[in-house]
């Protein structure tokens, strides 16, 4: 028997970083109105439209969100019975205000189930069901589902296939004592770990490429309809009309496609060749 949480920080303080990665506050109004478009439009239906609702999603906002935005969040997601939501003080509270909310809760159950998603990125509505029917009991197993999409909306709305392993859709299956969670560590360090299992070719999760997402680049390949992956990655009515409209499949793209796709299969073979000769356990 287990219990199953999905888990996001949204724009928690970080002492080491005074600025978002394009160098706005975290609770700078600018950030706040556009993170919180985002998941309206990508994160929140997408987990809305689980075919699976026997889990709890929790989500942390810092404790100096504004009163406008606060209003808003509550507006969101007062009326979700499976979702719960934090003000907190800043990220140095999120990890043992989580551990200790999980451990009460968990008491009279065998295992727990820990994953996370970024606000603005998207789930397939069967993520939840395909992390679940790998449970067997496992004593402590990272579940790693590395296929998915990426969709760049900005500066024009692109489209592809993506395989990323290690990446922020992780899941963490583990016995019930005292529970580290899959925030224990940062998604890519989980590649240290031992007990991994791999999901391969179920695409479970859409990564949102915008404007303020400096960190990454569209690396999408290969020719994907919206029509033909819309019914499985559930966003708000207007926005699947805007991609409809928008979404860009000019010759031009077929080249980067290309190269996206060596690219793409030539870090997962490095990575995996690195795990099975041991450097990331050095």
């Amino acid at each position: 028997m287990f219990k199953h949480y999905l888990i996001t920080r949204f724009n928690l303080r970080n002492k080491e970083w005074k600025t978002t990665k394009n160098r706005e506050p975290l609770v700078d109004t600018n950030w706040l109105d556009h993170r919180i478009r985002l998941f309206k439009n990508f994160c929140l239906p997408s987990v809305l439209n689980q075919t699976n609702q026997s889990f709890t999603w929790l989500i942390y906002f810092d404790a100096k969100t504004p009163l406008k935005y606060r209003k808003i969040i509550q507006s969101l997601l007062g009326e979700q019975e499976n979702i719960e939501f934090f003000f907190i003080d800043g990220m140095k509270a999120f990890y043992p205000a989580l551990t200790k909310k999980i451990q009460h809760e968990t008491q009279d159950v065998s295992h727990v189930i820990t994953s996370r998603i970024d606000n603005d990125d998207c789930l397939s509505k069967y993520y939840i069901d395909t992390i679940q029917s790998f449970f067997d009991n496992q004593n402590f197993t990272v579940i790693d589902s590395i296929s998915g999409y990426t969709l760049q909306i900005s500066p024009t709305f692109r489209l592809g296939k993506k395989e990323h392993i290690f990446n922020p859709f992780l899941s963490l299956i583990e016995k019930n004592e005292n529970p580290k969670t899959i925030w224990a560590r940062n998604h890519a360090s989980w590649k240290k770990e031992k007990d991994i299992l791999q999901i391969k070719g179920k695409r479970l999760w859409m990564s949102i490429i915008h404007d303020k997402n400096v960190a990454n680049r569209f690396d999408g390949y290969g020719k994907v309809r919206w029509e033909d992956i819309s019914d499985d990655f559930i966003v708000s009515e207007g926005m699947n009309i805007t991609i409809k409209e928008e979404l860009v499949t000019d010759r031009r793209y077929g080249f980067q496609s290309i190269f996206n796709f060596i690219d793409t299969y030539f870090t997962i073979y490095t990575k995996t060749l690195k795990r099975k000769l041991g450097f990331y356990n050095r």
